[in-house]
């Protein structure tokens, strides 16, 4: 008899995620066509939580069977009594599974951006450092379909446009380092996954605490959804991530190209040529030029863009536009300057 349905779920959604890995490591240039790859190190980043500890079982499990070495780390945050005695317990239930190397890495979480997503900037950094301290080819999280539907919402809520809306990649970081291979499961598979395995699970007290965001739309905002508009919400978000994705990918692949097509011979934008641009690709390059002067992408919303905007489209003589970073953007002689005053 097979694996548990669930089982098999997890499984499988690794096991493509690996073969997809294996694939990329075996393309990597520089290295003879006659020669075999070396077996790649996958980590998976694990809290504890259902989620994670589904998906290292899953690692585990499939590694092998693919040539592929499997190793975990979990990050203490530090946020809670005892947390470094949690973190040691995970990383024992690693070991557990088989997986090697595994470690439990201490991180401070600073203030900047709330608490959420200072914890969440704090667990990269750390998550980074161990992919490259043991030469890692990929680094896999836990994130379901119920997280990517939280994590639409949350754009939708923000207003910041169709790019807020396409959700967590499968696929992301340097050199695609970061893989999600349960984006197409939900919540439920993986907690199921562990029951019939026997996996002992942490929830995390933060993931029912009102005071955070994110716990207040899990357990209060998607279930008045679901009450309102049936069953089928999360999916449907889940889907909507994928094609907003689509969509803002293509989209910028077009502010890409007509970035050439507005610029003079001194490289400042053409007010003229920007105006004639559909409104979504135009907005898109005042904000790839915003960057490039040096307006940190994470402070530069919607509304700055907008501003910036309007000395295209309405112009009336107004000043300058401050923007993060100390970027000012001005109209001169029917140019668009952009640079760090």
């Amino acid at each position: 008899m097979g694996p548990h349905p669930a089982v098999a779920a997890i499984r499988l959604a690794v096991r493509r995620v690996l073969n997809d890995i294996l694939d990329d490591h075996g393309r990597a240039p520089g290295r003879p066509a006659h020669e075999p790859p070396p077996s790649p190190l996958v980590l998976v980043a694990c809290s504890g939580g259902a989620d994670s500890m589904a998906l290292a079982s899953a690692l585990a499990f499939e590694a092998p069977r693919l040539g592929v070495r499997a190793g975990g780390v979990t990050v203490d945050h530090g946020l809670q009594a005892d947390s470094d005695l949690r973190a040691a317990e995970v990383a024992s239930r690693l070991r557990e599974l088989g997986l090697q190397p595994v470690e439990s890495v201490a991180v401070t979480v600073g203030r900047d951006g709330g608490p959420e997503a200072a914890a969440r900037d704090a667990r990269y950094a750390a998550l980074d450092a161990a992919a490259d301290r043991h030469g890692a080819a990929a680094v896999l999280l836990g994130h379901t379909r119920d997280d990517q539907a939280e994590t639409v919402l949350l754009g939708l809520a923000r207003g910041s446009g169709i790019r807020s809306l396409s959700g967590m990649a499968a696929v992301s970081g340097a050199d695609g380092r970061y893989r999600r291979p349960f984006l197409r499961l939900d919540r439920q598979t993986a907690r199921k996954a562990c029951m019939v395995q026997s996996l002992p699970v942490w929830d995390d007290p933060h993931n029912a605490d009102p005071a955070y965001t994110r716990s207040r739309l899990r357990h209060e905002g998607l279930p008045a959804l679901e009450k309102a508009l049936g069953k089928g919400v999360v999916e449907a978000l889940a889907r909507t991530a994928q094609l907003s994705r689509d969509d803002a990918d293509a989209l910028d692949a077009w502010a890409g190209r007509a970035e050439a097509g507005v610029r003079d011979a001194d490289g400042r934008l053409e007010c003229a040529a920007l105006h004639d641009l559909p409104p979504a690709v135009r907005r898109r390059v005042l904000r790839r030029a915003a960057i490039e002067a040096g307006a940190p992408a994470g402070s530069l919303f919607a509304r700055h863009i907008e501003e910036v905007d309007r000395l295209i489209t309405g112009w009336r003589g107004q000043g300058a536009i401050n923007l993060p970073g100390r970027v000012v953007a001005r109209r001169q002689g029917g140019r668009l300057v952009i640079r760090q005053g």
